[in-house]
C-alpha cells in the first residue's frame, strides 16, 4: 500500500482512505484496532465526511460514550494525532 503523508504524518489525499489504510496507519502507531477503536474513528470519519472536519472531543465522547481517558488509553497519541490521523483525516487545525 503506498501511502503519503504530510510532515506531521497525516493523510495527504483523505479521499483515499478505507478500513484497509486505517490498520496500515494504525499498525504503524502500534495500535491493533478493536470494536472501540472502530466505533471512535467511525465518529470522526462520519463528522468529516459530513462536515468537512473533525468533530469536537466532547462529541466524540457523547457519540461513543467513552470518557477522555478511555480515548487516550485506545489512542495514546490523543484524539488527533492518533485517533484523527487513523480516520484519515488532514491534521486538524485547533482543538479536537
Amino acid at each position: 500500500m503506498n501511502l503519503q503523508f504530510d510532515g506531521d504524518g497525516f493523510l495527504l489525499n483523505p479521499e483515499i482512505w478505507n478500513d484497509d489504510v486505517a490498520v496500515a496507519i494504525a499498525k504503524e502507531d502500534g495500535i491493533t484496532m478493536t470494536e472501540q477503536h472502530w466505533a471512535i474513528v467511525r465518529v470522526i470519519r462520519r463528522n468529516f465526511e459530513e462536515k468537512g472536519n473533525a468533530p469536537m472531543i466532547r462529541t466524540v465522547c457523547r457519540e461513543t460514550g467513552f470518557k477522555l481517558k478511555d480515548i487516550y488509553e485506545l489512542f495514546p497519541l490523543g484524539p488527533a494525532r492518533g485517533a484523527c490521523r487513523v480516520a484519515g483525516l488532514p491534521k486538524p487545525d485547533g482543538c479536537v
